[in-house]
């Protein structure tokens, strides 16, 4: 044993402290325990930060880095309505680290939409919508005068004059469907899915309200004058649309802010900072669902370029379409001064693309639901044919007025059918600057959402 000692013993004798194990343990296990510390409190503190703000909210106890998402998995939309009955008009919920103040009260969303829009007047940006340009360069989240602007040259396309000139234009693609369903029931198929009807009729009206041109998802031919019509061959010259209808489809069916995302949108829930370098680094990654995202919107811009080129060439040759593009088109001479900044290309065909990508899953959404109810209420379906047969013969098309004043008892169903199901849960503000709502103060910056599907509800 003397032996041994006297052997291992000058092994842990070296004379540099530095390769002493005592001294090594003195000197870097505190350093590294320090760093362990700081890099957890900074941790903690950027979890913490944002709910600190809004500490004065009412709301449900939070998990560390879930925040409320388990409520989310476990309710699905319909948790804001069950936080609601439980915290009241206003709480919390909280998207990973990130605090929303929900308003679940008609009037405080009154206040907040309305009374008190200069305070809120810009949408929050979602994870899914940073990572996609084309959807970035739109009206819905454009700020300060670029959101002025591009409104005020719209506005004019949502007058009850200009809608009810498009009357014709519906009326077209409703018969194209008609007579889709028509044939599908004279075959006896299976049954018809009216939600994807609904989804191919809306398509069609409001490419043809937005692009002017006509996809034909409805069957419909180019017996209207005037219109672009999609042909199936991919070589025609409009053979670009079904390229486009096919990303279109694509690009929507990504945007999801669920675990079923790319995965930076994914981490953008939990650390938004990281985001846009993560994603930059996975789009150069081959096989990654961020790169196959990146690619599709690349392909996708690509395709509703072409399509606003071919409206300037056709602006140019004459053409007197009334639609959004022309209009947007037409407005680069109005505000020429600023249109390299304002209407630029991409935001112009940005504008025009969410005008189809923000009306038609809505209008179909809308238009199933309002057919799903009628037809559980028999009497309420009699009263609505009532009211529109009594308008006049069917050939008898209504211009704006009396879409104003002659449907009264349409205009109370299709409210009835958007408060049953409502299209998008909440509505989202970010506050300009620290702004009050039913006595609880939301910082600058925060996120403010109206709850339509909890103010609609029955209690």
């Amino acid at each position: 044993m003397a032996f041994m000692e006297g052997f291992l013993l000058p092994l842990f004798r070296v004379t540099s402290p530095y390769f002493s194990i005592r001294n090594l343990f003195e000197r870097w296990v505190p350093l590294i325990c320090t760093v362990i510390a700081i890099v957890v409190g900074i941790i903690y503190v950027y979890f913490s930060a944002p709910s600190w703000r809004v500490r004065a909210v009412p709301g449900h106890p939070t998990r560390w880095f879930l925040g409320h998402l388990h409520l989310l998995a476990k309710h699905g939309p319909g948790v804001f309505s069950v936080l609601a009955k439980e915290y009241g008009p206003i709480y919390r919920f909280h998207m990973g680290r990130q605090p929303l103040v929900i308003i679940a009260d008609a009037e405080l969303c009154r206040e907040a939409g309305i009374k008190k829009f200069k305070d809120l007047p810009n949408r929050s940006i979602p994870s899914p919508i940073s990572a996609s340009p084309l959807h970035l360069k739109g009206l819905f989240f454009s700020r300060g005068s670029r959101w002025s602007i591009m409104r005020n040259t719209i506005t004019s396309l949502y007058q009850p004059s200009h809608l009810a000139s498009l009357i014709p234009t519906m009326h077209f693609f409703i018969a194209s469907a008609s007579s889709m369903l028509e044939s599908h029931l004279q075959r006896k198929e299976d049954d018809v899915n009216f939600s994807e009807l609904t989804l191919k009729l809306t398509t069609d009206v409001i490419g043809r309200a937005a692009f002017g041109v006509n996809f034909g998802l409805t069957g419909s031919s180019s017996a209207q004058s005037g219109q672009n019509t999609l042909k199936k061959d991919e070589n025609s010259e409009d053979g670009y649309i079904s390229k486009f209808l096919n990303q279109h489809i694509y690009s929507t069916t990504s945007l999801k802010m669920d675990l079923t995302g790319t995965f930076s949108i994914i981490l953008g829930l939990f650390f938004p900072i990281l985001q846009n370098p993560v994603r930059w680094l996975l789009c150069r990654i081959p096989g990654t669902a961020d790169r196959e995202h990146e690619l599709a919107n690349k392909e996708l811009s690509q395709r509703v370029d072409e399509v606003v080129e071919k409206r300037c060439k056709e602006i140019e040759g004459g053409s007197s379409n009334i639609d959004l593009l022309t209009a947007v088109l037409n407005a680069q001479e109005s505000y020429r001064a600023i249109s390299k900044k304002i209407f630029t290309p991409e935001c112009v065909s940005s504008l025009a693309y969410e005008h189809l990508l923000a009306g038609s899953a809505t209008t179909s959404f809308t238009m199933a639901a309002t057919v799903y109810l009628v037809s559980a209420h028999p009497e309420v379906e009699e009263k609505l044919l009532r009211e529109i047969d009594t308008f006049g013969p069917p050939n008898k098309r209504p211009d704006a007025e009396d879409l104003r004043l002659n449907f009264p008892y349409l205009d109370m169903v299709v409210k009835e059918a958007m408060r049953f199901f409502t299209v998008s849960p909440l509505v989202a503000r970010e506050a300009e600057r620290d702004v009050q709502i039913g006595g609880y103060l939301l910082p600058k910056d925060l996120a403010g959402n109206m709850d339509m599907a909890s103010t609609g509800s029955f209690g």
